[in-house]
């Protein structure tokens, strides 16, 4: 048995965050990840050349402030995402090549249609009040409808409407109609809007750090090693006045406050006793996660360099739904990325690997041209899979969930804590929207050392 101050279950960015936070405030913490590794929806492989992947979450943007802060706390640089070129669009079979955000070469009036949707998006935007998007003005009618709907009544262009559906709804790793529009808003807005959300330069793919996001991971594990324990799926949380015991396969640990840091998913997984409040328990039944592949073909060189393409491209519909340049700080070797998430995942990922790997590499040489067909290593990450991330980067409301259960998103019960990207009003569904959550959830717990001293008890046990 284990006995600490703090429990903190999850590996992923939100729970390193909170227990290196508790540990640098002096307290003892044991952190029990499932997995055999560090990061949770971040996933960063190291290659014999020295160059990386981020088999998972990899970009920075401005104004995420707090993975910054842990990046300047442990010396990691970052480097600007490649965007000089031109882009490339595939829709209804015709290839497009252009600069910016919106592909003016399409029709002007699908090109048209795509920049006044985005406009009044982000006006919608700025009516969801962050820490309670569900009390918004227009909260309960947003809620009702789905993303589809809204897209249907609002874009005329078919064009236009196929690449915002894969634009929009793939962050969220689903379709259209899974997602509430609502919950859209919301995150859109914790980011600045939709500007920033869909954006490269300026965006939220506007930079990497140097060593992938594994070499934050990596630095903050190393300050805490003693209270980290890998292969430790918890699956019992007890609480009652004297603290929580936390209970994995291998080992029980007592505490104050345990931080719960993982997907909504995953936490409906853990028995708790007593039960949850209701509200918090449904929220586990009805956020999920959705599906996304995300592969990395290796070349000598970025060859899409020279052809004048930025390396960023998108075709709906195909099994190469988009691409970014993944290439490291050094250019070398070619590192394309690509992203195909919600029912087309799923669908290619029934596949057997040999004819999705033909599939995605056919799909690249349509795009690219032939050299795309000759990657030299082939990596593939099927987060849909992953037992203890439940699907994509981030768990998504359908429709009615954000009004009735939203208020539970960070609410403690009682002696268990919550933490995770989803749970932060600012950048949520990002690496820095996860350490937010942490950040938020640490100072939470050290807050209630402070009432329990005033009302004149020793400790909280």
């Amino acid at each position: 048995m284990t006995d600490v101050d703090y429990c903190v279950i999850g590996g992923g960015f939100a729970g390193l965050t909170a227990a290196l936070r508790l540990k640098q405030a002096g307290r003892e913490v044991a952190l029990l990840e499932a997995r055999d590794r560090l990061g949770g929806r971040t996933f960063t492989e190291v290659r014999a050349d020295g160059s990386w992947i981020d088999r998972g979450g990899a970009w920075i943007g401005p104004g995420q402030d707090r993975i910054r802060a842990l990046m300047t706390e442990f010396g990691i640089s970052s480097y600007q995402q490649f965007t000089e070129g031109e882009a490339l669009l595939v829709v209804d079979g015709k290839r497009h090549r252009y600069e910016g955000t919106i592909p003016w070469t399409m029709s002007p009036w699908a090109a048209l249609n795509l920049g006044t949707v985005l406009l009044e998006l982000g006006h919608m935007c700025k009516a969801i009040p962050l820490e309670r998007p569900w009390a918004a003005k227009h909260a309960d009618k947003w809620d009702r409808m789905s993303l589809a709907h809204w897209l249907d009544g609002n874009v005329l262009s078919k064009p236009a409407r196929e690449l915002l559906e894969t634009a929009i709804a793939g962050l969220y790793t689903s379709d259209g109609s899974e997602v509430s529009l609502l919950f859209v808003l919301y995150q859109m807005a914790s980011g600045g809007g939709p500007g920033f959300v869909l954006g490269v330069k300026d965006g939220a793919q506007d930079a990497r750090p140097v060593g992938g996001m594994g070499a934050i991971s990596g630095a903050m594990a190393a300050q805490m090693s003693d209270a980290i324990h890998l292969s430790q799926p918890v699956r019992r949380i007890d609480q009652d006045d004297d603290g929580v015991t936390v209970r994995s396969d291998e080992m029980t640990v007592c505490a104050r406050r345990a931080i719960v840091a993982v997907p909504l998913a995953i936490a409906s997984q853990i028995r708790y006793e007593p039960m949850l409040p209701v509200d918090r328990s449904f929220l586990h039944q009805r956020m999920p996660s959705g599906s996304i592949l995300k592969i990395a073909a290796v070349y000598d060189e970025p060859f899409w360099r020279g052809d004048g393409l930025t390396g960023q491209s998108a075709a709906p519909g195909s099994p190469a739904t988009i691409t970014i340049d993944a290439c490291t700080d050094t250019a070398r070797p070619g590192i394309l990325c690509v992203i195909t998430e919600g029912s087309i995942a799923r669908r290619i990922g029934r596949l057997d690997p040999a004819e999705r790997r033909k599939a995605i590499l056919g799909s690249l040489a349509e795009r690219f041209g032939d050299k795309a067909s000759f990657p030299v290593d082939y990596v593939e990450q099927d987060w849909s899979v992953e037992r203890y991330s439940g699907g994509g980067m981030l768990s998504h409301a359908p429709t009615g969930v954000l009004t009735q259960f939203g208020p539970a998103l960070r609410a403690p019960c009682g002696r268990v804590h919550w933490a995770g990207t989803e749970s932060s009003a600012v950048m949520c569904g990002w690496v820095d929207g996860a350490v937010r959550s942490g950040e938020r959830a640490a100072s939470e717990v050290l807050q209630q050392e402070t009432v329990t001293a005033a009302d004149g008890r020793a400790t909280e046990r």
